[in-house]
């Protein structure tokens, strides 16, 4: 009793020291202070800012931003590799969707006007994710490893819930004799719905049907976790309850570390974000040049790992982390901006420019065609390049 009782211990001792390594508690400790310095210094940084010190801020936000992002992408991948996917993807992505959700919704409180914030935020974030992310890790991975196949089921699956959120989102709401909103009644409906309907994709998804997930070119099993069955041709996996028994401590862990250093990247964003208002209202550049810089920001511990990914041939994963994310952000965002609305009496303007629906029906157009193929090749990431250079374009026009 007392050998087992001391093999724990050491155990929990071992586990504990490759979670909370001098790497990862540095990380921790310069995003908070960074936070805390911009905190204190918030007087100092009313608009108009000097144009050096402006430029030296936001340096050194963006490098505490990249030394933390660095550090969510690590725990992430542990995680990836503790959990296997759908599992490891999930938790990255939920939790920094999460906590910009509840930095949007901060904001809606907030004084000013904000009624467009949450149609800016997600339709920014669908043209980085969907074409620039999606489209250079499918060339960096089809580059270096030639045509992957992907787990097409799953694939389908985050493309039919993205055409119907996306539509509800940005479509539907121009056609509507509501100033480009929803009225009172459908608003309550499309946010429960939505949030139901997100819901259960979770539940199928984490707990029935998570072999919809999987890698299956060879290459992509060989680089996730446990190697391939020589029988079934398929990733090892255990149930995630059994992974989560075993492996508690750990799990909670590396989740926790994982929140704690996202946390200041999105904060450290936010102000970015009053920075560049700054900045680019003294410049002829458009001010919503602003809006994507935040968003790539804020995602790029997600856009590290999907590239990483994508170099190691783990093609489905780039998927459901980008795939995944888009799901997350707009299931989480809609409502959340539509039910602050109705509880402040804010009005929350989600109808899309002509220009935007445009590029949006293209995404998904290209997206839907793209990954029906039995394999991606390189020629499947230039439309998805291209459509990111014209959504700048468009921003500049």
């Amino acid at each position: 009793m007392e050998r087992a009782h001391k093999l724990s211990q050491r155990l929990q001792t071992t586990t504990r020291s490759t979670v909370f390594t001098a790497g990862s508690l540095s990380r921790i400790v310069i995003g908070w202070v960074a936070v805390a310095i911009l905190a204190a210094t918030q007087h100092l940084l009313t608009p108009p800012v000097p144009a050096v010190p402006l430029v030296l801020v936001l340096a050194g936000v963006v490098a505490v931003i990249m030394i933390c992002s660095f550090g969510v992408v690590t725990q992430a991948e542990k995680l990836a590799e503790r959990m296997g996917d759908p599992y490891g993807s999930l938790v990255l992505t939920i939790s920094i969707v999460l906590i910009e959700v509840i930095l949007i919704s901060a904001v809606m409180l907030g004084p000013g006007d904000h009624t467009t914030i949450g149609r800016d935020s997600v339709m920014a974030v669908s043209m980085i994710i969907m074409n620039l992310v999606v489209g250079t890790a499918v060339l960096l991975a089809t580059r270096k490893h030639g045509p992957l196949a992907h787990n097409r089921t799953g694939t389908a699956t985050y493309s039919a819930m993205l055409i119907i959120l996306i539509a509800l989102a940005f479509v539907l709401p121009g056609q509507l004799d509501h100033g480009g909103s929803y009225p009172p009644g459908v608003a309550v409906i499309v946010a429960v719905g939505t949030l139901a309907t997100y819901a259960y994709f979770l539940y199928r998804q984490m707990f029935h049907q998570p072999e919809n997930f999987d890698e299956t070119d060879p290459i992509g099993l060989a680089a996730a976790r446990g190697g391939a069955d020589p029988e079934t041709g398929h990733a090892k996996r255990q149930p995630i309850g059994h992974v989560f028994a075993l492996h508690r401590k750990e799990i909670l862990q590396r989740i926790a570390v994982l929140v704690i250093t996202v946390i200041p990247v999105v904060i450290l964003s936010q102000h970015m974000a009053a920075l560049l208002d700054d900045g680019l209202s003294r410049t002829s550049l458009p001010i919503e040049l602003a809006g994507i810089l935040i968003a790539a920001i804020v995602f790029l511990p997600e856009t590290i790992t999907a590239l990483r990914a994508g170099l190691a041939g783990e093609l489905q994963r780039v998927i459901n982390l980008c795939h995944g994310a888009l799901v997350s952000t707009v299931s989480f965002t809609i409502p959340a901006v539509l039910l602050i609305g109705l509880a402040t009496g804010q009005t929350v303007v989600l109808a899309e420019t002509g220009v935007n629906i445009v590029l949006l029906a293209v995404t998904m157009l290209i997206t839907v065609i793209n990954f029906s193929a039995p394999k991606l090749t390189v020629m499947h990431a230039l439309p998805h390049l291209m459509t990111f250079g014209v959504y700048v374009l468009m921003v500049f026009r």
